[in-house]
């Protein structure tokens, strides 16, 4: 690969905004692996008392585990000192954010639906 010349303004700027994103992928994520993980819980009291069967704890469990991931990898974002494992690093990480959000969402239908 080619190296990237960092004395230009822009790749300095362009280096400082993907830390940014890292860092916010990095504490949003790991903020939504606690709320997966009460969610769970909450399930769990809920179909203990009005005895149903829900696949969303399986999936938010599944979940959490992406936004762990997302979060591993974002740090590997921050820590790296090469500029292409640095972006390596912060797609995969931005990727299972994005993935781990849209399968939450999912999770909100089938809850809305089995509770109500």
């Amino acid at each position: 690969m080619a190296r990237t010349n960092l004395k230009t303004p822009e790749k300095r700027v362009d280096l400082k905004l993907e830390g940014d994103v890292s860092i916010h992928i990095l504490s949003v994520s790991a903020s939504m692996v606690g709320v997966c993980l009460t969610v769970i819980g909450i399930i769990r009291i809920v179909v203990a008392i009005r005895k149903l069967q829900t696949l969303a704890d399986q999936l938010l469990s599944l979940d959490a585990l992406l936004f762990l991931t997302s979060c591993i990898f974002a740090y590997f974002s921050l820590r790296s000192r090469n500029i292409n494992r640095l972006i390596l690093a912060e797609r995969i990480a931005d990727g299972l954010f994005i993935g781990g959000l849209v399968l939450m969402g999912l999770v909100c239908v089938i809850i809305a639906y089995d509770l109500i």
